[in-house]
């Protein structure tokens, strides 16, 4: 009787195991990845890994989109640079073997430690270019050089006209032509352009 018992006992064992170790069913996993802030906004290039079969790898594509098999239940992070992950499992008893959903990442502002960039390779280097360093002036001082005429007068000489300067320019020139235009006066009006004419008729006459 005792060994009978354990018979059933193995027996129970062994199919208790054998459905543990049962292959779930496989789904077709597709989707897109949205930015959280915005529904319109595609988070493209996303690392997808399935941490319930030996972490396996899918990238998402530049829309955001993808599709591969996973089994049913297996736990699937969502990774991005600049976003936090996100944790999906897939649903028991899919319809039709298949699941699609939309996955929202939430952003993420990862504050980097502060970091200083010297120019001299060592400090050796520094002390000597601080010791020969020439100190400058106050900027009150600068500011005297800066407006000066001599300052002024070679920018002037070296910097181009912008745009207002060859604006105001060219609406001068025009100005100039058009006062020239209606200052010329008609000779037929000019006494001295009568004078003349009739001077030489009468000079011609007496010929």
């Amino acid at each position: 009787m005792r060994k009978l018992f354990g018979i059933i006992l193995f027996l129970l064992l062994s199919v208790s195991a054998f459905a543990q170790n049962k292959e779930k069913p496989l789904v077709q996993f597709s989707g897109i990845v949205y930015n959280a802030d915005s529904t319109n906004v595609i988070v493209p290039y996303v690392t997808i890994t399935n941490l319930s079969n030996n972490k396996s790898v899918v990238i998402t594509n530049y829309n955001g989109y993808f599709s591969f098999v996973a089994h049913e239940q297996d736990t699937l992070q969502f990774t991005a640079i600049g976003y936090a992950a996100t944790m999906v499992t897939m649903p028991q008893n899919a319809k039709n073997r298949s699941y699609t959903t939309k996955i929202v990442l939430k952003p993420q502002i990862t504050n980097l430690p502060m970091v200083r960039v010297f120019p001299w390779a060592t400090t050796d280097e520094f002390r000597k270019d601080f010791v020969n360093a020439k100190i400058a002036d106050d900027d009150l001082e600068i500011a005297r050089k800066n407006i000066s005429r001599a300052s002024i007068t070679a920018m002037t000489n070296t910097l181009p006209r912008d745009a207002q300067e060859i604006q105001a320019a060219n609406t001068q020139s025009m100005h100039n032509e058009i006062l020239n235009s209606h200052s010329r006066t008609n000779p037929l009006l000019n006494p001295l352009a009568w004078g003349s004419l009739i001077k030489s008729i009468v000079d011609g006459g007496g010929k």
